[in-house]
């Protein structure tokens, strides 16, 4: 400090002021006037200089457009008239499938899921880092203070203490910094997108989850169903056995059937188990402290009516692309600001400080100065190459938005292709297991009169159990369909607009 304090000194346009006996500031030589001024004119003549050069380097940026993607009107497994974007999702459109316990879960998940927190957390971290790019544009202010103590053979102790202080303001004349700013708002802006893409994967998750364990509940009591009937099966094949009618291989035939069915039914529980892990951490608790209760899928959750003539508008309603854009905007002023650090800045230095050989005297004289300068950066070979970083990066970031909106294109059509097949499939399914029931309802007359065995009962019962299971699986794909079809037209978000943003800066 006390070096520093001593540059000061030396300077001839500084000013001291004492302060002892009250007297008045004085000059500290008698041209420091005159100093100060040429000072001045050198200044004002530096930036005409630099204006000059500046008529060299290619500050220009053209207009903010979205990146050009292939254009896509409408859906191709639409049908009827368009509706509208409020008509066709709402907020809460997992509400369209009636259940109140899956309303419950989704209600947990958002506020106990680790990984929605996480992408929070890095909402505020882009929120501060937008004031810290705006203090780039504000003075900084430094104050210091030191003391010196020095002992040299053959000479007296000697001790200086001194108090400093230095304001410096870079002017922000081109907007390099407010371009930063507007690049900084952009991640913000994106953060908030990648929440609510995170919000929509979570929802979607745990609705599927959900679907999948009453599913594996409906398949495990299916298959302990079917399990009874083949054993009573394998009941009368002994007997036939014992009395000669049939041969050893179809008893032997019926227990590996057996088997075959009891590897499934302990193969379902353990799904069953892992998909409610799963759930736990959807939900935000340890897996197994928590445990769904058992259910009929089929009587728990409807089928919701999805709208027909699905608007390819929707689209700009999803989250993860609303992101990729933001981003192309934030790597667009990040190329202007590289553009504008080409350009020379202007910086304005006060300092003022004291230092005295006694600590009693140390605030009876100042010496304070102001200081303005330019910096061209003339030959820095960083600063172009930066621009050229910045661009590289630019196209990145615009090539990554045309992946999200075609794979966007992608989740939707085929959403939509499994849905329709899905339900066509149902129709089928439908048909089949009526028939059947039919079949099963006729048997079991015929056996009362006498006309069947029960072996034919018991075998026409499996072809109906196992007919009810591809159905109830037909259910459980239908609804997840439903979801992923949500998801993918992004949920019940509204539409962003980030031309617009730019607009309103």
């Amino acid at each position: 400090m006390s070096a520093l304090l001593d540059s000061w000194v030396r300077q001839r346009f500084f000013f001291t002021a004492s302060a002892q006996h009250g007297g008045a500031i004085q000059p500290a030589h008698a041209s420091a006037r005159r100093h100060v001024g040429a000072a001045m004119r050198g200044v004002c003549a530096a930036t005409v200089c630099a204006l000059s050069l500046c008529a060299c380097v290619d500050v220009s940026m053209p207009d903010y457009k979205r990146p050009d993607t292939p254009a896509k009107a409408s859906w191709s497994d639409q049908k009827g008239a368009s509706v509208s974007a409020a008509a066709t999702i709402e907020p809460d459109w997992w509400k369209g499938f009636h259940d109140p316990y899956l309303d419950a879960l989704i209600a947990k998940a958002i506020g106990g899921n680790f990984d929605i927190r996480v992408l929070a957390a890095r909402i505020e971290v882009a929120r501060t880092q937008i004031s810290e790019a705006k203090a780039g544009a504000l003075p900084t202010m430094d104050l210091g203070a030191g003391a010196d103590f020095e002992k040299t053979t053959g000479q007296t102790f000697s001790k200086q203490y001194n108090v400093a202080a230095q304001v410096n303001w870079d002017i922000d004349i081109w907007g390099k910094v407010e371009k930063g700013v507007q690049a900084q708002k952009a991640e913000f802006h994106a953060s908030e997108a990648d929440w609510r893409a995170g919000y929509l994967e979570l929802v979607a998750n745990v609705s599927s989850t959900y679907f999948q364990i009453l599913q594996f509940d409906d398949q495990i009591d299916q298959q302990q169903k079917t399990l009874v009937t083949n054993q009573q099966i394998l009941t009368i094949y002994d007997g036939q056995r014992r009395s000669g009618l049939i041969p050893q291989t179809q008893v032997l035939r019926q227990q590996a059937e057996i088997n075959r069915l009891t590897n499934q039914l302990l193969e379902l529980r353990r799904s069953r188990a892992l998909a409610n892990n799963a759930l736990c951490t959807l939900i935000g608790v340890p897996a197994g402290e928590f445990q769904l209760p058992q259910g009929h899928l089929q009587e728990r959750v409807q089928l919701p009516v999805v709208p027909e003539g699905l608007p390819a508008q929707l689209l700009a309603r999803r989250p993860d692309v609303v992101a990729a854009e933001f981003r192309v905007l934030e790597a667009y002023n990040l190329v202007g600001q590289a553009k504008l650090a080409q350009l020379p800045t202007i910086s304005l230095t006060a300092h003022a400080g004291t230092a005295s050989f006694a600590l009693t005297d140390l605030l009876k004289s100042f010496t304070y100065g102001f200081m303005p300068s330019i910096n061209i950066p003339l030959l820095d070979p960083g600063v172009r190459a930066h621009v050229q970083v910045t661009k590289a990066q630019s196209t990145v970031a615009e090539q990554q938005y045309r992946v999200a909106v075609m794979g966007a294109f992608e989740e939707v059509e085929n959403a939509l292709v499994n849905l329709s097949s899905h339900k066509a499939q149902r129709v089928e399914l439908q048909q089949q297991v009526a028939r059947l029931q039919i079949v099963a309802d006729q048997i079991q007359s015929q056996l009362r009169l006498g006309v069947v065995s029960q072996l034919e009962v018991f075998e026409t019962e499996r072809t109906l159990l196992e007919a009810q299971l591809d159905l109830l699986a037909n259910h459980q794909l239908i609804l997840s369909d439903t979801v992923f079809l949500y998801k993918a037209l992004g949920g019940g978000w509204p539409s962003v607009d980030v031309q617009a943003e730019v607009k309103e800066h």
